[in-house]
């Protein structure tokens, strides 16, 4: 089998899995990543694009928050669909640690040794850029709407030093979510590439923000 035909097997079979998900974590995400995964990977030297691809496509075919919390399920499943195409089992081992390894809090833990290669911070990098921006706002307010969260409750402060079952665990008001992680994420990117498009969309957040407080509070 071809990588394209690889590739387009994934497509299929990820397009099939997410019908029904979550706004924020459907197929259009899963689109978004890829694509910008792709963008990303060209201005990178010796970048696997199969395992770039791949990855990116499986990256939350199981997001834990849907299972209970169970990480294990996302990397059980990208694992067996891509043991049934008969492809290398060092690409399938690549694209398992790359799913266990992208999310956000895990950077929450302390002191652990992570997985690291260059085709997963280029996923890491297109999976933050879609948290991010505009669409990372439209987001953050489905996901805090399928959650039934507040808006916004100035009595409740963004907690700043979450550990990683408490960042799992959080029911806060979604502007809190601004301060618990997008804005972080600018300063998070590891490609020059991901750094530039994050500048911008950071600083459509913030922009948001300052209107968001003066509507809050009744300024005209």
């Amino acid at each position: 089998m071809t990588n394209t035909a690889i590739v387009e097997e994934t497509i299929a079979f990820v397009r099939e899995t997410l019908q029904g998900a979550e706004g924020g974590h459907d197929w259009f995400h899963i689109q978004r990543v890829f694509r910008t995964s792709l963008l990303i990977a060209k201005d990178e030297k010796e970048i696997d694009v199969l395992v770039v691809s791949l990855g990116a496509l499986l990256h939350d075919i199981a997001d834990a928050k849907f299972f209970d919390g169970d990480e294990t399920v996302g990397p059980k499943l990208a694992k067996e669909f891509l043991t049934a195409l008969a492809i290398d089992k060092k690409v399938i081992t690549h694209v398992v640690k790359i799913i266990e390894n992208i999310s956000f809090k895990n950077s929450l833990e302390k002191g652990s040794k992570k997985f690291n290669s260059l085709e997963l911070q280029v996923i890491q990098d297109a999976d933050m850029i879609d948290a991010i921006g505009a669409i990372g706002i439209a987001r953050t307010f489905n996901y805090g709407g399928f959650k039934n969260r507040p808006l916004y409750n100035p009595d409740i402060a963004p907690n700043l030093n979450m550990t990683k079952e408490e960042y799992k665990k959080s029911s806060a008001p979604t502007i809190n979510h601004f301060y618990e992680k997008l804005l972080l994420l600018k300063d998070k990117m590891n490609t020059k590439t991901g750094k530039a498009i994050a500048e911008e969309r950071h600083q459509f957040m913030l922009n948001y923000l300052e209107q968001f407080y003066k509507e809050w509070n009744s300024q005209f």
